[in-house]
């Protein structure tokens, strides 16, 4: 299976609904769930697509609890929902 922007996209978006506002997963979630044992591959992928939806107000990246851009930012980080953002947009 090809994995596509849009599919990274789309899988990160569900992944912090279904953590809910107040929580936020690591990238490496998503990769896993989408490459397997290939998931480390994807890391570069799914930060990229963090960035834009960073960028698009639709997620916050966090280290150490303080916002941080995925594309900046060294070593690991946390996305979350926007709380001002309407968790139903997409």
């Amino acid at each position: 299976m090809t994995i596509d922007r849009a599919m990274l996209r789309q899988h990160l978006l569900e992944k912090v609904r279904q953590r809910g506002a107040e929580k936020s997963i690591c990238p490496s979630e998503v990769a896993r769930d989408l490459g397997g044992e290939e998931w480390r591959s994807l890391m570069e992928a799914v930060r990229s697509v963090g960035a834009e939806l960073v960028e698009s107000g639709e997620i916050l990246a966090l280290q150490r609890g303080q916002l941080v851009h995925p594309l900046s930012a060294k070593g690991p980080i946390r996305l979350k929902l926007n709380p001002n953002r309407n968790a139903t947009e997409n």
